[in-house]
């Protein structure tokens, strides 16, 4: 019953910095683990980050240090901070959630709502 919608896709420079957003209506996401996901055209749904419905966050080895995930419960939106990016960050990003899901969730079919998806390039 919940819908996102993602934004803050776009082209940078490699070492630079995007923030995604993903915001959530029909729903507040307080009861549920969102993530996010990318995938390269061709190529299998990649897991990123999780974050909980009680605030634990989880990331891929290949982004920790780098990547953040935050949840504003106020704008009912979903962040993803993303510094120091590498041209194989390239990808579409997408948010999802699951309800009242531990953050531990690093499958694609382990969430049930889905954004559209948001294109980030990262030129060398």
């Amino acid at each position: 019953q919940v819908q996102l919608v993602e934004s803050g896709g776009g082209l940078v420079q490699a070492g630079g910095s995007l923030r995604l957003s993903c915001a959530a209506s029909g729903r507040t996401l307080s009861r549920y683990a969102t993530a996010w996901f990318r995938q390269v055209r061709g190529k299998e749904r990649e897991f990123v980050a999780a974050i909980s419905w009680t605030g634990i966050t989880n990331y891929a080895d290949s982004v920790k240090g780098r990547f953040t995930i935050s949840r504003d419960n106020a704008k009912n939106t979903v962040y993803l901070q993303m510094n120091s990016l590498k041209p194989e960050d390239t990808a579409v990003y997408y948010c999802a959630a699951a309800e009242y899901g531990s953050g531990r969730q690093t499958r694609a079919y382990e969430y049930n709502y889905w954004g559209q998806g948001t294109q980030v390039t990262v030129s060398s």
